[in-house]
């Protein structure tokens, strides 16, 4: 009988501890939004970026999501300034939420990957912070991330394709945006006039040259061409570079000349 009651005393004492650990579990909402670096949101026109929510000191993954949402208004993220509380995101901002059940204050980690919608421009960023049961992480504009980079992306020569016939020269044609999708012109807000775009070619594994792209009359669209002189395998890596942001962006493509 007293082994019997010894036992029901301690599983009623478990019991109780698990419910008063439930109990004070807190709700905590955090609100995660990655801005491209000298651009706008990353949401949903460029597949969202891809947030994952975990324990810093133990890596247990407690939320996970993409950001959803849009660019958000041109006015307030790319002002000339605003002040160190200046915010930048409106209601329709790309943004993930999460709200974590918290017993204590956890370190933690948010890994942002992006854009899903361009994974050959896809970067990764992270970082970590200190979240305490209660304390929201909603003001402002969250927990803003930075993504760098250009999302490059090589529309010709489609790649491992086979040249036919008697060619001199290949066009090399690339569509080059922000990491939010944002539109690139001479004399726009992105200004293709201080960017860097050039092609690296090798044949048969040995450097060919250096082609600068140029603006190809539609907007975020560069073009130049290759010369093609002799068969065999041409891999063609074409960048984007601002050297005011240190912003980078880079794609690749192959072809075959007879």
């Amino acid at each position: 009988m007293n082994t019997t009651r010894t036992l029901l005393v301690a599983v009623l004492g478990a019991l109780l501890l698990f419910t008063t650990a439930r109990v004070y579990a807190v709700p905590t909402e955090i609100v995660v939004r990655v801005l491209s670096r000298d651009a706008k949101f990353v949401g949903t026109s460029m597949g969202g970026a891809r947030i994952t929510l975990s324990d810093a000191q133990t890596g247990e993954v407690l939320a996970s999501g993409v950001t959803r949402g849009s660019t958000g208004s041109t006015k307030k993220v790319m002002h000339a300034d605003g002040g160190r509380r200046a915010v930048l995101h409106n209601e329709n901002s790309g943004a993930f939420s999460a709200t974590l059940d918290l017993h204590a204050p956890r370190q933690i980690k948010v890994e942002a990957i992006g854009p899903l919608g361009q994974m050959q421009a896809a970067n990764t960023v992270t970082a970590t912070q200190w979240v305490v049961p209660g304390k929201h992480l909603n003001g402002g504009d969250g927990w803003l991330l930075e993504l760098p980079g250009f999302a490059v992306d090589i529309l010709a020569p489609p790649a491992h394709v086979r040249l036919e016939g008697a060619i001199a020269e290949v066009t090399v044609k690339a569509n080059i945006v922000m990491m939010c999708g944002c539109p690139i012109e001479p004399g726009g807000l992105w200004n293709a006039d201080g960017y860097e775009v050039v092609a690296m070619v090798e044949h048969n594994d040995e450097t060919l040259g250096r082609y600068p792209l140029r603006f190809a009359g539609e907007t975020s669209q560069f073009a130049t061409a290759v010369p093609v002189d002799s068969p065999g395998l041409y891999v063609v890596t074409v960048y984007a570079y601002d050297a005011a942001t240190g912003n980078t962006g880079v794609d690749s493509t192959t072809f075959f000349a007879p």
